[in-house]
Order: C-alpha cells, then structure tokens, then sequence
C-alpha cells in the first residue's frame, strides 16, 4: 500500500506520534525511513483540516533532538564497542568504512557535522551516537542538534505542507513526486557516503607485506 494511502487510515494522534517516535528511533541509531513518514504525513496534513501542521511539526523536531540526545548518552556510555555491536546488527549502515567516514567528518567540522548531518540520510542516524563516542562537549552537541532539528523537521514540514496547499490540483502527483524526491535524496547521500567509505577503508587497509624467499 501506498505510504500515504496508509496514513489517510490513521487517526491523527496516532499520526502524530507515529511521525515523532519513528523520527526519534532513527535519530537515536535505528535505520528508519523518517524522512518518508514526515514528507508522507505532510502532504497529507495538506488534504486534511485534522492534521494540525504546526503539532506535526513540533512533534517531528522533539522526536529529531530528543532521539539524537538519547543517541549521544548511549554513544557516550557504550564507546567504540557499541559501534562494533552495532556494525554486527546492521553492517550495511555501521560497516567499518561507513563509521570511518563519519568520524572524519566529526573530527574535520566538528558540531557543523551534528547540523549538516541531519540533513543527510545515513549521517542522521549516525549523528547522535557517534558524537557521544567521540566525546563532543554536550553543549557543543546540544546547540547543533536543536538548531539542526528545528531546521529539518520543521522547515521540512512547513515546505510540503504550504506547497501542498498551492499545488492542491496536482496533490496526488505531487505526492508521488515528493516521496519519490526524499528518496532519491535519501539514495544519493547514501550512495556518496558509500563512495567515502570505500575510499577510508582503501585508506586504512595496510599494503601487503612482501614474501620473504
């Protein structure tokens, strides 16, 4: 079934928390399709009077900073060993090369990669846990991560939501057309962040040691 045409059967409470714990979930370390749930859910907020844009857009930014904090106390508490349990359990997201990546980015941009990260597909999944590993100061994480929750979550919603509202004529392509847009958008950062992580992980692969006749 359709996202949104299985949205349209859920009442809106359950919208709303359904958007906030899917959202928080994935910020907190779990590979969820937030992304899709929010656009899906704003367009339908559009059709519909029920759908309060303004609480789905609260909700969608509270799940965004209150997952990614939860993410960074277990990533502070569990260290690196928790990104090897986690590269265990979902070795596509957590590979070695992948968590290379991250790191770097961490280490180059520091709070700006919390910020920009959300924005990005694998990196809002990896945002939270790895500052929290790395030992960023909360304050630095906790200022990134609200600034970078409002700015995604909300402004995410509102955009889908009043562009929804204008094109109301072409709702249903547009709807099609906006879950297909989050996920090229979602596909391409991974496909860059695979290209990244096989580069790091060509980096950090010593050279063979020569045979001793």
């Amino acid at each position: 079934m359709h996202v949104q045409e299985w949205l349209d059967t859920v009442p809106p409470l359950a919208i709303y928390l359904l958007v906030g714990v899917v959202i928080g979930l994935e910020s907190l370390g779990i590979p969820l399709p937030g992304e899709i749930i929010l656009v899906s859910s704003a367009l339908l907020a559009s059709q519909h009077g029920e759908i309060d844009p303004f609480i789905l857009g609260a909700c969608a930014t509270v799940g965004a900073i209150v997952g990614d904090s939860i993410g960074y106390a277990i990533g502070r508490k569990g260290g690196r060993p928790l990104l090897a349990w986690l590269g265990g359990k979902f070795p596509k997201h957590f590979s070695e090369g992948h968590i290379a990546t991250a790191e770097r980015s961490f280490q180059k941009w520091g709070m700006w990669a919390v910020f920009f990260g959300r924005f990005i597909a694998l990196l809002r999944i990896f945002a939270g846990p790895l500052a929290g590993v790395l030992h960023m100061p909360y304050w630095k994480f906790l200022v990134a991560n609200v600034l970078g929750g409002i700015l995604w979550a909300g402004g995410t919603t509102a955009v889908i939501y009043y562009v929804g509202v204008v094109a109301e004529s072409w709702l249903k392509r547009f709807s099609w057309l906006g879950l297909v847009v989050a996920v090229l958008i979602g596909l391409t950062s991974m496909l860059i962040l695979k290209r990244k992580a096989k580069k790091a992980t060509a980096e950090q692969t010593p050279d063979p040691v020569p045979a001793v006749d």
